[in-house]
């Protein structure tokens, strides 16, 4: 997989899903940020998952120029959303800063997560809001794709939009959140040798519902697969989506951006 060379300065790319409020970076975040301009990686969603994650996604976004925060709380936090953190979620949200709510959705992978029916009950009341605020979400589905969709379709997605964050399933997977009018986020899992199954799905997905992401600081692309991803490496994914649709690395990062400009900031 060719990679440019910075100097030549390529087409500007968006990572539209990255957590440099973790403890990993929330030390030095300036250092990661300048890193990834200087790869022309110029925009980045800061992805909040509770509490803490949520106002540190706000105070970066506040900081940083081009960089955007999405607040919410995530599968396995959902049994903090209190109603007093559902309050400050509700007020937080109104901040200009925010573009989207999240990462919020459905994970029954890990057995020790709360109950399928805390996590729908607490995805139904985030996807309420973000209708009736007309904030596009971002929705993390591991092992429960059947109920994410019963959700999105039931809350109406198409009236305010949202992502399928760090997609991992196949083309039959894949296409009813597409009818559903779901942009799909491929993180770096699109580059990993056994990532068939997202390779096909994303042949599928239209160019104008492709969007990319770190997710960092998990899923390091190859081939920095096993390091700390950063939002810098978000251009292994672009050149490697670019590759297999049969693109220039810059036509993607242009097509990838103008997606993230529409549904995030209404461009």
């Amino acid at each position: 997989m060719a990679i440019y060379d910075p100097k030549n300065r390529p087409a500007a790319a968006y990572d539209t899903h990255a957590h440099l409020n973790e403890d990993n970076f929330w030390h030095d975040v300036p250092a990661y940020w300048a890193r990834a301009q200087e790869f022309q990686i110029n925009e980045v969603n800061v992805v909040g998952y509770d509490q803490v994650g949520n106002e540190r996604a706000l105070a970066i976004a506040h900081e940083f120029e081009n960089v955007h925060a999405i607040i919410g709380f995530q599968p396995e936090d959902v049994a903090s959303m209190t109603d007093e953190a559902f309050a400050q979620l509700e007020e937080d949200a109104q901040d200009p800063e925010v573009v989207g709510l999240g990462e919020m959705g459905l994970d029954y992978h890990w057995p020790d997560n709360p109950s399928s029916t805390v996590q729908k009950a607490a995805l139904n009341r985030q996807l309420e809001l973000a209708r009736e605020l007309h904030l596009p979400v971002t929705i993390h589905s591991r092992d429960a794709f059947e109920d994410t969709y019963e959700l999105l379709a039931a809350n109406s997605i198409d009236q305010f939009g949202g992502v399928m964050h760090s997609f991992s399933g196949g083309p039959a997977d894949v296409k009813p959140f597409l009818d559903l009018g779901m942009y799909i986020g491929f993180s770096g899992m699109v580059t990993f040798k056994k990532a068939s199954e997202i390779r096909e799905a994303l042949k599928i997905v239209p160019l104008d519902r492709i969007l990319v992401e770190t997710d960092a600081p998990f899923l390091a692309p190859t081939p920095m697969r096993g390091k700390q991803n950063e939002p810098m490496y978000v251009r292994y994914t672009v050149q490697k989506i670019a590759d297999i649709l049969g693109l220039s690395y810059d036509e993607l990062a242009n097509i990838t951006t103008e997606n993230a400009h529409r549904l995030w900031l209404n461009k």
